[in-house]
């Protein structure tokens, strides 16, 4: 099915009806005379490229901002949400994509943020802390209530998040990206909660890039591209094709290996790495861990959640210590120097989570771009801003950012923009050796797409790329080779023509399932 179907076909109550709602952001139309309906007890997957309008529509439905036009039903009367809280005390609540997360408080005290229990002496903490820890076993995670957010892994961070949003007694739940941090054991908890929830009546909007795991939760999909809905059926009518088709066109390729050159000579060397876990468990999370990459090589680090691929890079790039071992980067070793000195001396490192650790919210795009290479236009005490605006017009164009400019602030970007600016801040370093952690997380097929384009090109001019990866798929697209890494070391390597199946066993995968 190509062509646009009226949402009304599908059966069931209308709980939410959003008409012909337009959002303009100066010039860009964001949205264009959007329809979407949201029913009773049912999950609306909406599916769309990074910048296609699906977070802006979320953003208006659950009262972040504002429609330049157009009109929102609730019960079938319009209704105007002057805030996210006047959305939410009328039963719409949504997980965003991004954390929105104190680092500094606790699971206890983020979850119940803004809307602490009352008690005759104050807030209710103790209370607080018996829901806290009910939705942790609800959402099958052993969480202390008490634990500081910033000292659970981004897994747990987002879990922390769905339980915020569980914890409000909601009709309409909206999920944007729900899954993009989470293993595959905590996606299967998730989808039994969201049938629970659907089973009482509950209404969800559900948005993925992860797009076979969405089918299996769906009831009806909606596309948008450029702002405007482009498709929409229910699932019996919809596949992986119909879904990619409707996205991104007939032709999507994630890319090949990239050939026609001879590799260098290695450039990264790991020998007997060894990192302790942060959490004093006993267990090292990379056990005397060895991996050689060669310039102009593209390897893929693949595991499940927990396997150590983030510690490894992490380490390699002087975010962790090493309690043995050894770095080598081009002949020289880098075990000793900080994270600043390996970036001169050519190692970048673009980390899992680019809200936390890769971008400056309260910087532009430009000034995000250039934060990596500053040295390279400073001199002294002085600064040259023509050097500057080089490097970030560069960086631009280099890796195709989608902006009104270098000025724009860095929170107008969707996603998969936001991933580029972080991809080319640090390819601005000009650097011999680039760490990828989850380069794709969040961001939709189409961006994904050229993010390898970006990575295979640098290859090709001699670079040595390393990435890490949760899914197969990309395993088996742009790498040279595919290294499997298991409870802290290497289980097994493979060239690129290794089935998906070989892969998912030595990962312990297949076993888990």
């Amino acid at each position: 099915m190509s062509a646009v179907s009226s949402p009304r076909a599908v059966e069931g109550e209308v709980v939410l009806a959003a008409r012909n709602i337009a959002k303009s952001y100066g010039s860009i139309e964001a949205l264009k005379g959007v329809n979407f309906d949201i029913h009773r007890g049912q999950v609306t997957t909406l599916f769309g490229e990074n910048g296609a309008g699906k977070s802006t529509l979320m953003k208006i439905l659950s009262g972040v901002v504002q429609p330049t036009s157009g009109e929102i039903l609730l019960d079938g009367q319009p209704v105007a949400f002057a805030s996210p809280t006047d959305a939410r005390d009328r039963g719409i609540s949504i997980i965003h994509q991004e954390l929105s997360l104190a680092p500094n408080l606790s699971v206890r005290d983020n979850i119940f943020m803004g809307r602490e229990i009352k008690g005759p002496t104050g807030v209710d903490f103790a209370e607080e802390e018996r829901q806290t820890h009910r939705l942790m076993q609800e959402l099958e995670e052993d969480i202390d209530p008490l634990t500081p957010v910033e000292d659970l892994r981004l897994g747990q961070q987002q879990i922390v998040e769905i339980a915020r949003a569980l914890s409000v007694d909601s009709r309409i739940l909206i999920m944007d990206e729900p899954t993009s941090a989470l293993s595959a054991t905590e996606v299967d908890v998730l989808f039994k909660v969201i049938r629970d929830l659907t089973s009482k009546g509950v209404s969800i909007v559900y948005i993925s890039h992860h797009l076979e795991e969405a089918l299996q939760i769906t009831n009806h999909a909606v596309v948008l591209r450029d702002g405007a809905m482009t498709a929409y059926a229910p699932r019996a009518d919809i596949d992986l094709e119909w879904i990619v088709r409707n996205m991104v066109g007939e032709n999507y390729d994630l890319g090949s290996p990239p050939t026609g050159y001879d590799f260098g000579e290695v450039v990264l060397s790991i020998r007997d790495l060894t990192v302790p876990s942060k959490s004093g468990a006993g267990f090292n999370v990379v056990d005397r861990l060895s991996l050689d990459v060669k310039a102009g090589e593209i390897v893929c680090v693949y595991g499940l959640m927990g396997a150590g691929r983030t510690e490894l890079l992490e380490t390699v790039a002087g975010r962790l210590r090493a309690v043995s071992g050894e770095i080598v980067l081009a002949g020289r070793e880098i075990s000793h120097l900080s994270i600043a000195e390996r970036i001169a001396r050519g190692l970048a490192l673009v980390p899992e989570d680019r809200q936390r650790d890769g971008l400056v919210q309260t910087m532009s795009v430009g000034e995000n771009l250039s934060l990596a290479s500053i040295m390279a236009f400073t001199r002294g005490f002085f600064t040259s801003k023509g050097l500057e605006r080089d490097v970030i017009a560069k960086s631009i164009r280099d890796v195709t950012v989608k902006t009104d400019g270098p000025d724009a602030p860095i929170g107008s970007l969707s996603g998969g923009n936001q991933q580029k600016v972080v991809i080319g801040k640090m390819l601005a370093t000009d650097p011999k050796v680039v760490l990828l952690d989850e380069p794709s997380r969040g961001i939709d097929i189409g961006a994904k797409a050229e993010v390898f384009r970006i990575l295979s090109e640098r290859a090709r001019r001699g670079q040595a790329v390393v990435f890490t990866t949760s899914e197969v798929g990309e395993c088996l697209s742009i790498a040279h080779r595919i290294i499997i890494m298991r409870r802290g070391r290497i289980s097994a390597e493979f060239a690129a023509d290794v089935t998906k199946e070989k892969i998912m066993a030595a990962s312990g995968e297949a076993a888990a399932a």
